[in-house]
């Protein structure tokens, strides 16, 4: 992993400069190098430029680095990332291939152009330079044939699936001349550095994801020209329902573009021997139709779904197959939904839809029987092994289950037998499953996860060593304490772990109770604590429905000691006598933001949303955020410094009362949700292990709690700057009246209420003034419309 310190990559499209933009955000000088355009555009012809000029030469790198500026999602951690992206020419600058450790090449998919590009490469490669193709399926022997020995030991394909920044799927596909070494190098390097979950993949036509994911998508838009249905009605059996993204089949395939999918599928159809098979992956003439009319999907505005504009706003359209006109869309209704909707866990959902005898439940049956019998008749063509072709399909297509991990949840003997009277031929790895008197792909021995393997054995499914989880620890009665909304865990190491289990991780009296536990538990018996969980997010903020009702029965009292307990558990992590260490990812909103910042440390996820998001439904932080942000920015100025304070109180100000989410760890520093000493994990899978290595090393260096210290605040005066800034976004009409309540409620507990310029105030004065907002304005009743109009809506309410 040392050796890549520096990195090129060629060709600046859609997939090269987003992979060169995700090298830059885990801090890796990149070149990003593309062909030299033939003539001047019209833009350039007025400004003078020639061919000759470096503007116009880099034109169509530079395009692909500001095109990263200017996307969302964004590509990058974090806009200041772009400054390590150098761009350039495969002309002038090919030399400067030499300075660099590894090449990543991501022009057009054509063979004889990538075979081309490749003897001049070598011409200027450096010994001991690795070099990789991003293609998603041509031929990765064949693109270096004719190149040394040593070139072609050092070369393989690294198959990034788009984004880069945001999908976990890395496929590494080595020739039988590339050395060993340098394939571990490459997937060490692309699992602790680039965030990445590897896979490695055989030199097959479109590797492993690729290869089933688009034979599942054909046979799902076959069956559903056989039923007669729409791709709204399809969607609503293939999204959530099988374990699928909410974009299910079709809005998915508008997201990826329709010609795009067509290329991968004619690739596979082309290079694949077995006549059925090739059939198979025949392009329907609905989908030809639609690409010839250019309705590739989002790119171009329409594809199976089209937005457009009617009297009661934007309105989405699916496509008729039928009449290739676009209507409104259908809601499929079928009992199987709506059990899959009731059932509690995802083999319960798969089982009620695919063993259903209703359209959505025979619809189910036929993709899914057809997409799990392709899966194992591929083994072992395309892998070696079933975990690889199951971490594939999650982390490349963000299917909840893979397909052998599937064939477990909806039962292989059940499943076999209705194949077998539906005349199916069983792949020989199924027949060798059920012939060792095993029921299922996967198991459990000593603790160990097992896959069962080709040759009728059952192997251990190797995890990255930096890898702890959670559910295993129970397994293994790890559980020091637990009730329903929390749990401490053993990780080992004499380091405990909090973790939240609540619906959405919503913060209530359960996870105070376990935070109080948890102190006193880690004071007596453990080296540290970290906070962290596996689930979705990290965690949403506090308990809303019990704060509103509370607020609507007027129980004020019971909610005044909501928010004390609250407010004293937070102070407890900050003062705990061993390190503290939070581990947030994902959202982490409001009274989630609040659980970290008294940490010790905060290990953050690169994917961590951070925000005080309370005006959006009412409020303002209760949980002491006001006070822990304005310790973070005041900190080390003197309160004589009237003139340094009053512009950093303002930031505070802004930073809550506009809600601001970071969207990414990196750019949670600019709000000083995360400090300098605090770390950012890129692999999701490596967060709690590197939490915990962050308490041991405190521990090691002899922690000593922080001391509680004064802060100074701008006062009366300082309130008023706040304020007055809060009544001209008020004239101006960029907040309502009730905007602007909350805003001199925040306004007043960051200016120290009502004291002199510069006084020095202790910690529990401040969370008494917080408080006392956040009551007030719980009473409210246009927040507690905003409250009700977020539990119900999932969206705020301006109002």
């Amino acid at each position: 992993m040392a050796k890549i310190k520096r990195a090129a990559v060629l060709g600046a499209g859609v997939m090269g400069a987003a992979i060169a933009g995700h090298l830059a955000n885990v801090g890796i000088p990149t070149y990003l190098l593309d062909i030299v355009p033939r003539e001047l555009t019209e833009e350039e012809k007025k400004k003078g430029l020639t061919l000759d000029d470096p503007r116009v030469r880099n034109r169509l790198a530079q395009a692909g680095k500001d095109r990263l500026l200017k996307e969302k999602p964004s590509p990058l951690y974090h806009r200041d990332a772009a400054n390590l992206i150098t761009v350039g020419n495969l002309e002038d600058d090919l030399d400067k291939l030499g300075e660099v450790d590894w090449i990543v090449e991501a022009v057009v998919e054509n063979l004889k152009i990538k075979q081309e590009l490749y003897a001049k490469v070598e011409r200027v490669w450096k010994p001991g330079t690795i070099v990789s193709s991003n293609t998603s399926g041509i031929s990765i022997r064949a693109m270096v044939e004719g190149r040394s020995e040593e070139f072609r030991a050092h070369f393989l394909g690294t198959h990034f699936f788009n984004p880069p920044r945001y999908m976990k799927l890395l496929e590494i596909i080595p020739t039988e001349a590339t050395r060993p070494e340098i394939v571990a190098e490459m997937k060490a390097f692309a699992e602790d550095v680039l965030g990445k979950g590897v896979v490695m993949a055989k030199d097959t036509p479109n590797f492993i994801a690729n290869r089933i994911g688009v034979y599942g998508l054909q046979v799902t838009l076959k069956a559903m020209e056989e039923a007669g249905l729409g791709p709204d009605e399809v969607d609503a059996i293939t999204g959530r329902a099988m374990g699928r993204p909410k974009s299910a089949t079709f809005r998915t395939l508008d997201l990826v573009g329709l010609d795009t999918f067509v290329h991968v599928a004619d690739n596979v159809r082309e290079n694949v021997s077995d006549p059925a098979e090739k059939e198979t992956f025949v392009v329907s003439p609905l989908l030809r139709d639609m690409v010839e009319r250019k309705w590739l999907g989002q790119k171009t505005g329409q594809g199976f779904y089209k937005k457009v504009k009617g009297e009661k706003g934007s309105e989405i359209l699916a496509l008729d197959p039928k009449t290739m006109e676009y209507r409104p869309r259908k809601k499929l209704r079928a009992p199987s939904l709506e059990a899959a909707k009731r059932a509690k866990s995802l083999p319960e959902k798969l089982q009620a839809l695919v063993y259903a005898d209703d359209v959505a439940g025979r619809f189910a049956w036929e993709i899914t029987k057809k997409t799990l019998l392709y899966a194992a008749a591929r083994i072992p063509e395309i892998a070696d092994d079933i975990v690889s072709v199951d971490r594939a399909m999650k982390w490349g297509f963000n299917w909840d289950l893979g397909p052998f991990e599937m064939w477990d949840a909806i039962g292989v003997e059940k499943s076999v037998a209705r194949m077998r009277e539906e005349g199916e031929t069983i792949p020989p790895l199924v027949e060798e499953l059920l012939a060792s008197g095993a029921k299922s792909f996967y198991g459990k021995e000593d603790g160990k996860v097992r896959h069962f393997h080709i040759g009728g054995k059952f192997r251990d499914v190797e995890e990255h060593p930096k890898t702890i989880s959670l559910d295993r620890l129970k397994e293994q009665n790890r559980v020091i304490k637990a009730n329903k909304g929390a749990s401490l865990i053993d990780i080992g190491d004499d380091v405990a772990l909090l973790e939240f289990h609540s619906p959405k991780n919503a913060i209530g009296a359960d996870i105070i109770m376990m935070i109080n536990a948890a102190v006193k538990e880690v004071s007596a018996n453990y080296r540290g604590l970290v906070i962290g969980n596996q689930g979705t997010n990290f965690c949403v903020g506090a308990n809303l429905m019990l704060i509103l009702m509370e607020a609507q029965d007027q129980n004020w009292p019971e909610l005044d000691l909501m928010v004390r307990q609250f407010q004293k558990a937070m102070g407890s992590l900050r003062y705990l006598d061993r390190p503290v260490v939070a581990a947030p990812f994902g959202m982490t909103l409001g009274g989630g933001v609040e659980v970290c910042l008294p940490a010790d440390r905060i290990q953050a996820a690169a994917e961590t949303y951070m925000g005080l998001v309370e005006v959006g439904v009412g409020l303002i932080p209760g949980g002491g955020g006001n006070k822990e942000l304005l310790l973070r920015w005041t900190e080390g100025v003197d309160p004589k410094e009237k003139l340094l304070l009053q512009p950093l109180v303002n930031k505070v100000f802004e930073i809550i009362g506009m809600a601001k989410v970071s969207t990414s760890a990196h750019e949670a520093r600019d709000y000083k949700f995360l400090r300098p000493c605090d770390g950012i994990t890129v692999n999701r899978d490596h967060l709690l292990y590197d939490a915990k290595q962050a308490v041991l090393a405190m521990d090691r260096a002899g922690y000593r709690p922080p001391q509680p210290r004064k802060i100074p605040v701008v006062g009366e005066s300082g309130y008023n700057v706040l304020k007055l800034g809060a009544y001209n976004l008020l004239q101006s009409g960029h907040i309502t009246e009730h905007d602007y309540k909350i805003a001199c409620k925040l306004a007043y507990v960051l200016a120290g209420g009502a004291v002199p310029e510069g006084t020095l105030v202790d910690e529990q004065y401040l969370l008494d003034l917080e408080r006392e907002a956040f009551l007030s304005l719980a009473g409210e009743p246009k927040s507690q419309q905003r409250m009700m109009h977020m539990l119900t809506k999932n969206k705020p309410l301006r109002n």
